[in-house]
């Protein structure tokens, strides 16, 4: 499978380049950045890029809102997509999946790829049910550009729809984190945390694997990794 990756530059794009490098069943097809670079096979035209590798699926780590383009370009062109930047809004998820519908692609949202956070997330929504207050603390690196991050608001649009209120998210940005999030809980006499820790971004590789080889099969939208 052929795999171009926009923010190839980036920290996830130099992660991401390096684990479809190093798997027997991917291929780097090119990447995109601000800054062409032909023996690196960059390009900073998304849509000469395209054309001219044919790639099988599209892997974004940009900024939003310059990723809901670059995914719009890719899905014109019947090229499936994964977004792993935050902060898009519902409309604009919605009017992807509509896209991706009509091209018969898939497109794929993925908050976090760390499989612990996934598992994070799913373990929170059980435990919602058993206790009345729950907040949410998220800690990142102080490069990291939004706050709240996407994780944490995915975690709290989850626990809402299992029929919460509105949950609180409290955001720190320090040197020498990298991605950690806490959901707490709180009932009579007991609390519980449920806490997951990405020590290095080296945690994100298996989850960029597990959902390049699912967008293939996929049609439509669909949010977060495929477990």
């Amino acid at each position: 499978m052929r795999v171009a990756i926009a923010g190839v530059r980036g920290r996830m794009g130099t992660l991401a380049r390096a684990v479809v490098e190093a798997a027997d069943d991917l291929t780097f097809a090119g990447g995109f950045a601000r800054e062409a670079d032909p023996a690196q096979r960059i390009d900073d035209d998304l849509a000469r890029l395209l054309d001219a590798t044919a790639p099988d699926v599209l892997l974004d780590f940009t900024v939003h809102p310059a990723s809901v383009e670059i995914a719009t370009v890719a899905v014109a062109r019947k090229i499936a997509v994964v977004v792993g930047t935050s902060g898009w809004t519902p409309k604009e998820r919605d009017t992807l999946g509509a896209l991706a519908e009509r091209n018969d692609v898939g497109a794929m949202l993925v908050p976090n790829f760390a499989i612990g956070a996934v598992l994070m997330m799913r373990f929170a929504r059980e435990a919602a049910a058993h206790f009345p207050t729950v907040e949410i603390v998220e800690l990142h690196h102080d490069k990291k550009l939004d706050a709240p991050s996407g994780t944490a608001r995915a975690t709290a649009d989850l626990l809402e729809s299992a029929g919460r209120g509105p949950v609180p998210i409290h955001s720190v940005r320090l040197r020498g984190l990298v991605a950690h999030q806490e959901v707490l809980f709180g009932g009579e006499g007991e609390t519980l945390t449920i806490r997951h820790d990405a020590l290095s971004r080296d945690a994100f590789a298996p989850g960029i694997l597990l959902a390049l080889r699912a967008i293939r099969g996929a049609r439509g939208l669909s949010v977060g990794l495929p477990l």
